[in-house]
């Protein structure tokens, strides 16, 4: 079965993935930084097919750990950087960001996805090994990064976090020059009722975004890594097809 690495899946968005793709038969290793919340989280799930690795992304070693559990589930066809730091809350104008701070935020949101893709990339690229021609010219797997509107818009106080998006979008879209049998998506969930939306936005009422599981509907059934049409190494609506409810930007 197809094993997929999910980070910040403890809650929101990553943790709404990891149970999608679990319920369609893949296998699943799960990151977050506090153990206890994401045992809790993923409890239910086959415990055969999904491992709950705590741990911090902005740390090798924890990187490495991650890699070596994906692995022992199986062949790795889709990496989802989902872990982000959205930074102070409330967000700082730029001219009053901590230099730590935003260090802190492109540690997490930039440089500790380049360093799990550089782990993962020769599994990505033997996991379309013998797929056939409807894979959309893409044989390998995917890699899914998780950005944001306010990687494209200017949005005051979100200089942070913002631009860090932007250069993970930028990432994104040079992978999948440099890679073109991968799948490469910078994706935009949109706004979700989530911990890090309630901190973007401290005291204000945010009961009318939709829920995570929402956004993630209807993964693809597990098969041969790299097997299907394209977009096929995608979540469901993420793939393209049907309604969509979150916007994807594939770059390869």
């Amino acid at each position: 079965m197809p094993v997929a690495i999910v980070t910040g899946a403890s809650r929101g968005l990553g943790l709404a993935t990891a149970r999608a793709l679990a319920g369609q038969g893949w296998s699943v290793a799960a990151d977050a930084r506090h153990g206890t919340q994401l045992r809790d989280a993923l409890r239910g799930l086959p415990a055969s097919r999904v491992v709950a690795v705590p741990g911090d992304v902005t740390d090798a070693g924890h990187r490495a750990a991650l890699v070596a559990a994906a692995r022992a589930l199986g062949p790795i066809a889709l990496l989802m950087n989902n872990a982000s730091r959205l930074g102070p809350s409330p967000q700082p104008g730029l001219a009053d960001y901590q230099e730590a701070d935003l260090a802190a935020v492109y540690e997490v949101n930039v440089l500790a996805p380049v360093a799990l893709t550089r782990l993962v990339i020769s599994d990505l690229l033997g996991a379309g090994a013998g797929a056939g021609p409807d894979a959309g010219g893409a044989a390998g797997g995917t890699v899914v990064n998780v950005s944001s509107d306010a990687a494209v818009e200017a949005y005051g106080g979100w200089g942070g976090y913002g631009s860090s998006k932007a250069a993970l979008d930028q990432v994104s879209a040079i992978l999948g020059v440099e890679h073109p049998a991968l799948r490469v998506y910078a994706l935009d969930p949109g706004d979700m009722r989530t911990d890090m939306h309630q901190q973007a936005f401290p005291g204000e009422d945010i009961s009318d975004r939709p829920e995570p599981a929402t956004v993630v509907a209807g993964p693809p059934a597990a098969g041969p890594p790299g097997a299907g049409p394209p977009g096929a190494g995608l979540p469901g609506q993420w793939a393209g097809s049907g309604p969509v409810t979150a916007e994807a930007v594939r770059w390869s």
